[in-house]
């Protein structure tokens, strides 16, 4: 066999957009509680607030993804939008019932993370939410009722509005001693239900606004801001060692392959180069414990002067993850020359491939490019890697008899398992598949449910109305096969 009997098979949700009972249990609010819902042939979704004059301001792209509110803006919620997030799947009301449903497929693994906002509602100052961390108690051993191995992301796009109003967010290093609190109290209760943590999802991403147009504001906030998570993140893994030596911590990037447009060298050096700023810069200083040498270049480029503490660098060599997560669902082209034919994916901004399909959503398909990324961070780290989310959204038709038949999907993930079996095959060391959101949740990029992902249906729409019920789709019964036959059957 390809795939050894141990290779973790499951899915990756996340807390803000699966489980809802957002205002439940001692919950506080999240940034992405105040977000609207988008949809395909829009640029994505906003976040809503409020102006000074009782007015709606807006926040679009990766502006409304990991949001700054403009001076004299506040939270605060409007009758005429649907806030999606709010309710999501309701997994919160409905856990036992979907990881019955994970049993039933044959998962070894389930890849979640836990909302800081139900933990610490309102930061240490606050006290620790009781009422939360019985709730993921229940959970993790639920999970563990049914044989199935949590992964447990800390951190996944879900920053309670406490921390902005309070602190600013991530600019201000006070969130360093705020985050490893939040995963101190995680480690500990929850010691004898998991082992294996992931400190901040798709971390990478905070890079993205160079794909923007140059504000060297934006650009010194978003650098600041990302030190600061990586040091929380190496002082996690440290910690995360002193709780449990069992522990095994990993981080997780955005992964994307990208292709030079043209054999043109300045092509060719571009799609380097942006290999190097979007996915190494982050995955070099928590695998290898420093900032590669071109970070230099990026700094200059940009304007930056980090600030920083004599206890950082310390930090961060010592506190070096064991495992790389990572995400993938599409490729595009790079390329210094004019061209028209942009194309969508996520929040990475790109040029359309013009060998590859694409989804409704404009992600462009390419399997080969799955191998390929896989060889190139194997071949840069030489760690094990543990395929995080990989999916595709789409719309799906629930027929009168109640079945659902996703061909789609079955030969999108087909094609993928097929690629990553390959790469195992020569030599890439990857421990585990999650697909993303093996249950319908809400899309991050436009707010939707209707963008489904999962292989179980949830009777709900753009808008929250439906019965919230769960239904298989062909592409569960497919999965199960695949699990079952150890990855070999994929027919």
């Amino acid at each position: 066999m390809s795939f050894s009997k141990d290779f973790l098979w499951g899915t990756s949700v996340s807390a803000a957009q699966i489980e809802g009972g957002w205002n439940e249990g001692g919950k506080a609010p999240v940034q992405v509680d105040f977000a609207n819902v988008g949809s395909a042939s829009s640029s994505g979704r906003q976040l809503i607030y409020k102006k000074k004059d009782g007015s709606k301001g807006q926040l679009t792209g990766a502006y409304a993804m990991f949001p700054h509110l403009p001076e004299y803006g506040e939270y605060a919620s409007f009758d005429d939008i649907y806030y999606s997030n709010r309710k999501a799947s309701d997994f919160y009301h409905h856990y036992k019932e979907d990881i019955a449903l994970m049993a039933e497929m044959g998962f070894s693994t389930f890849n979640t993370s836990i909302s800081w906002a139900r933990i610490f509602p309102h930061g240490i100052e606050g006290g620790a939410n009781q009422e939360g961390i019985e709730f993921y108690r229940k959970v993790f051993k639920e999970l563990k009722k049914y044989h199935i191995e949590p992964i447990i992301t800390l951190y996944k796009y879900d920053e309670p509005i406490y921390f902005e109003q309070t602190y600013g967010g991530w600019t201000n290093r006070q969130m360093i001693d705020e985050f490893v609190e939040f995963a101190r109290v995680c480690l500990t209760e929850y010691k004898d239900l998991v082992n294996k943590w992931i400190t901040f999802n798709e971390i990478n991403v905070l890079m993205l606004f160079r794909n923007l147009p140059h504000d060297q504001k934006v650009a010194q906030k978003r650098y600041q801001e990302l030190h600061h998570q990586l040091v929380a993140s190496a002082r996690t893994v440290k910690l995360a060692h002193q709780i449990n030596p069992q522990n095994k911590v990993g981080c997780m990037i955005a992964g994307m392959c990208t292709y030079p447009l043209t054999p043109d060298p300045k092509d060719v050096m571009d799609n380097y180069k942006y290999f190097q700023d979007i996915f190494c810069y982050t995955a070099d200083v928590m695998i290898r414990g420093q900032y590669p040498s071109f970070a230099n270049r990026m700094w200059k480029e940009d304007g930056i002067h980090l600030e920083t503490s004599e206890n950082d660098w310390k930090d961060l060599k010592e506190g070096t993850v064991e495992f790389l997560g990572f995400s993938y669902y599409m490729s595009q082209c790079r390329t210094t020359h004019t061209y028209a034919n942009t194309t969508k994916g996520n929040i990475f901004t790109g040029y359309e491939n013009p060998y590859l399909q694409k989804s409704e959503w404009g992600w462009q398909i390419d399997p080969l490019g799955f191998k390929n990324f896989m060889h190139l961070i194997y071949d840069r780290y030489q760690i094990p890697l543990l395929v995080i989310e990989n999916g595709l959204g789409a719309k799906d038709i629930v027929e009168s008899d109640g079945t659902i038949h996703d061909d789609y999907r079955i030969n999108y993930l087909r094609e993928h398992i097929s690629a990553m079996k390959e790469a195992v095959e020569e030599g890439v060391n990857v421990v585990g598949y999650t697909t993303w959101g093996g249950i319908d949740l809400i899309s991050a990029s436009t707010g939707q449910m209707e963008k489904r992902y999962g292989l179980i249906y949830v009777d709900t729409d753009d808008q929250g109305e439906g019965t919230y019920n769960r239904y298989r789709k062909d592409s569960f019964y497919w999965y199960k096969k695949v699990i079952e036959s150890y990855g070999e059957d994929l027919d």
